[in-house]
């Protein structure tokens, strides 16, 4: 990877980079913040997930197999660990394990304290899963995830494969272990994260053109999803992964259509469009860190980014 310290040139404060779509942005931007590239040379990187105990941040380099490791203290990128069955998603249990999609072994893992791994999920109704996506968990202790067909269409991501199962949303039962269906009517179900007070789940819908945004109610029992609706229609953009801050806004990976729409689209929690932050190149997902959770990290096609913002991640995203 390389050296970070070469990978920024100098810009003037405010970064104009970071555009305020609507005047309700302006609360979370902050003047003398600028974007900053941390780390570059992956190949498609994916699902990064911020360690605060160990200041570190891990994200997947899917087609190259490998998780990385990002030390806040020294700004050194090593390999955490490779092979990693093509992970994507990754995250952590209220417990502080990490919880990783597998596209190579098609499940969902945890990764216990000393250092071994327990699959949380590698099937239902006896058949294998497709390629686990994107993963949350509830406060609860429930892992919820999705599964599209994405990792098994050829040998770039994954192992080409045949879908035994249509592409859905999952729940993992804290108690139990028992794996349920809480949505089945998503097309290429994707990023998934919960609102704040956990009573909404928002899925990406990313095989519908345009893409979009479903807002899911989750039922009083917390096990279930009940009504839907489309919060937002992604239009040109391509929402891929994303996070909720602590007032509910959804920070969500964009681009690909054209470069001026690479980057991170901010959304207020009625679906309005309130500010962009732009990159050099597409943005797949990102997470919250930091000391304060107040720090965003972006990882995009080959390079990972970050940017102090004026908010917090929800606790769990």
């Amino acid at each position: 990877m390389q050296d970070a310290s070469l990978s920024v040139e100098p810009i003037r404060y405010p970064d104009a980079r970071i555009q305020a779509l609507s005047p309700r942005f302006e609360k979370y931007h902050l003047p003398l913040a600028a974007i900053d590239r941390i780390a570059t040379g992956g190949r498609w990187n994916e699902g990064p997930v911020w360690f605060g105990d160990a200041r570190c941040l891990l994200w997947s380099d899917v087609p190259n197999n490998r998780i990385l490791r990002w030390d806040e203290e020294t700004g050194n990128t090593t390999i955490f660990r490779k092979p990693s069955n093509n992970a994507n998603g990754n995250t952590r249990d209220r417990q502080g394990r990490l919880v990783t999609c597998e596209h190579g072994g098609r499940r969902v893992t945890r990764t216990e304290y000393d250092g071994s791994i327990t699959v949380l999920a590698d099937q239902y109704d006896g058949k294998p899963l497709n390629s686990p996506n994107d993963v949350v968990v509830k406060s609860d202790g429930s892992v919820w995830f999705t599964d599209p067909p994405f990792g098994i269409v050829g040998f770039y991501q994954g192992e080409k494969a045949v879908a035994e199962l249509p592409e859905r949303v999952y729940r993992i039962d804290p108690h139990t272990g028992e794996l349920s269906v809480v949505a089945d009517d998503v097309s290429g179900p994707n990023g998934l994260a919960f609102s704040p007070d956990e009573k909404l789940l928002y899925v990406i819908e990313s095989r519908t053109r345009p893409r979009r945004i479903r807002a899911f109610h989750v039922s009083g029992d917390g096990e279930s999803l009940t009504d839907s609706k489309v919060l937002i229609d992604a239009g040109p953009g391509t929402p891929d992964g994303f996070r909720v801050d602590v007032d509910g806004n959804l920070w969500c990976g964009w681009g690909m259509g054209t470069p001026e729409l690479d980057g991170v689209r901010v959304f207020a929690p009625d679906g309005e469009a309130i500010g962009h932050i732009g990159l050099p190149e597409r943005c797949a997902n990102l997470c919250f860190g930091g000391r304060h959770r107040n720090r965003l990290f972006m990882a995009s096609c080959t390079s990972i980014y970050a940017l102090y913002v004026n908010t917090q991640g929800a606790i769990g995203g």
